[in-house]
């Protein structure tokens, strides 16, 4: 358990690409909100769901967050998720990740020491909602998302101290090449279905 740090689920895109809500895809049984809820419990204490509007379709027990700014992406969710956390961190991850692992998560805690957010980095791309943020960001994350037009993840962390972590590195923990894949569209969703399908068989 990794007891210093809150989960922050984000289950507030809109889904276009998908062309339906994301949150309640079926994977081997269970949506992909109640996956990642089911993941989050295992290795945090707390968790956050950071939404657009309340969802009836979760465990009650877990509190909703809602962004102060519409239309500003998953960066006002994160900014919601750190305002209500009472842990020194948050992790945050999309909602639409199933192949993620929890020994890659424990690996990534492990190298938060003097920095304001842990990163990975796959196939070239910064995972940003697959990554731990400290409170103390807080304010300079907001500053930004308070900006015009500065709402994106990746100019949110150029204000930050990040520990950049390559997939590469993460190997010992996991290395699977799927690890850090999301479901953006129903091809992506498809090929889930396939891949969650032949590991329940």
């Amino acid at each position: 358990m990794i007891d210093d740090c809150t989960a922050l689920i984000l289950a507030g895109g809109v889904s276009r690409r998908m062309g339906r809500d994301k949150a309640v895809l079926q994977l081997g049984g269970q949506s992909l909100l109640q996956r990642a809820t089911g993941l989050m419990r295992t290795l945090f204490p707390a968790i956050l769901l950071s939404v657009q509007q309340p969802r009836g379709d979760i465990d009650p027990a877990i509190p909703q967050v809602f962004d102060d700014i519409a239309a500003a992406g998953p960066l006002a969710g994160l900014c919601a998720g750190l305002r209500r956390a009472s842990t020194p961190w948050v992790f945050a991850m999309a909602v639409d990740m199933p192949y993620l692992r929890p020994e890659i998560i424990q690996r990534l805690a492990a190298l938060r020491a003097n920095h304001q957010a842990v990163v990975p980095v796959a196939a070239g791309h910064l995972q940003c909602l697959a990554a731990f943020y400290a409170a103390t960001a807080l304010p300079a994350l907001q500053s930004v998302l308070e900006s015009a037009g500065a709402h994106s993840m990746r100019t949110a962390l150029t204000v930050l101290d990040v520990r950049r972590v390559d997939e590469y590195s993460l190997y010992a923990a996991d290395a699977h090449p799927q690890s850090f894949a999301d479901l953006d569209t129903p091809e992506d969703f498809a090929r889930a279905r396939r891949y969650f399908g032949t590991l329940s068989q």
